[in-house]
């Protein structure tokens, strides 16, 4: 179904999901977050914490499926589109990667720290300007996965029923999924589930970034993508790293630990702030090239 994320996207380009909506009703992912929580308080406790786990995260899956299936049936892909447009994060992206850049760009290390802290989970209190556009950089590509081309390549496969289960299947990954001692059973079929919805569209990510950039930007993921904590978010930031001709990952100190994680593209220097220009204007056009691929299925 490409006209259903064709329609998602092209709101999502021109609207984004405005402050003023949000203030009134939330957001769907808010809504399956407070589902999530109230599942992790209630069923996170005993023994057999794995299958309570799997239960949970079927019970949010088909909380948000089930009624996308219904809604799809009986508006057709049209409404089923507009439906399905919260639930791309396009804009979002673009503007809060660039929310860093501009500090960043006057070296205004404070603001670019406030800024980067709002899209990574890492501790960035005394990053200096290196180590905000590697986080920054790290971020948009990876989110171009996991916000922007999974939700559109499973809105193509199945439409809203398709899109409504993957956000439900991302959203119990980012809430549950992190292998803490709290999560480590009850989490550990969400963060698999999430880790096969996205092994596609991870990859197609790649292909788009090297399509827009060459074949540096498919070198290096391909070398690189397998060093990588995550099965799948290696491939779009070492496309990246390729196609700015920068290293990304690497050391990083989170709340409780330092992480000491391989370099993708880790030959190459360190990337500056203009570099995060550099990436959004790829990110750019990969989404132009992904919705003239939606358009083309379309009219095919």
């Amino acid at each position: 179904m490409p006209l259903v994320p064709l329609i998602a996207l092209a709101l999502d380009a021109v609207i984004g999901w405005p402050d003023g909506v949000y203030r009134r009703i939330g957001h769907p992912v808010t809504w399956l977050g407070r589902l999530i929580v109230a599942l992790d308080q209630r069923m996170n406790r005993g023994k057999a914490r794995f299958w309570r786990g799997m239960a949970a995260s079927l019970l949010v899956i088909a909380a948000a499926t089930l009624p996308a299936i219904i809604l799809q049936d009986m508006l057709g892909a049209w409404l089923a589109g507009i439906l399905a447009w919260p639930l791309v994060a396009a804009r979002s992206l673009h503007d809060h990667v660039r929310a860093v850049a501009r500090p960043l760009l006057k070296g205004e290390l404070a603001a670019a720290r406030q800024a980067t802290a709002m899209i990574v989970g890492r501790d960035v209190s005394q990053a200096d300007e290196a180590a905000l556009a590697r986080a920054s950089i790290e971020s948009l590509a990876e989110n171009a996965s996991d916000g922007v081309v999974a939700p559109l390549v499973w809105a193509a496969i199945a439409g809203l029923p398709g899109i409504a289960a993957y956000k439900a299947i991302n959203t119990l990954d980012s809430m549950i999924g992190h292998l803490t001692p709290r999560h480590a059973e009850f989490g550990r079929f969400a963060a698999r589930l999430d880790d096969v919805v996205n092994w596609l569209p991870a990859r197609l990510t790649a292909v788009l970034i090297a399509l827009c950039r060459g074949g540096a930007a498919w070198t290096a993921a391909r070398r690189d993508a397998g060093a990588h904590r995550s099965p799948n978010a290696g491939w779009p930031e070492g496309a990246m790293a390729g196609a700015l001709g920068v290293r990304l990952s690497g050391p990083r100190i989170y709340a409780d630990r330092i992480a000491d994680e391989p370099w993708l593209n880790g030959g190459a220097p360190d990337p500056v702030a203009a570099d995060i220009d550099r990436a959004l204007a790829i990110y750019r056009r990969t989404i132009w090239l992904l919705a003239g691929g939606l358009t083309l299925l379309v009219l095919i």
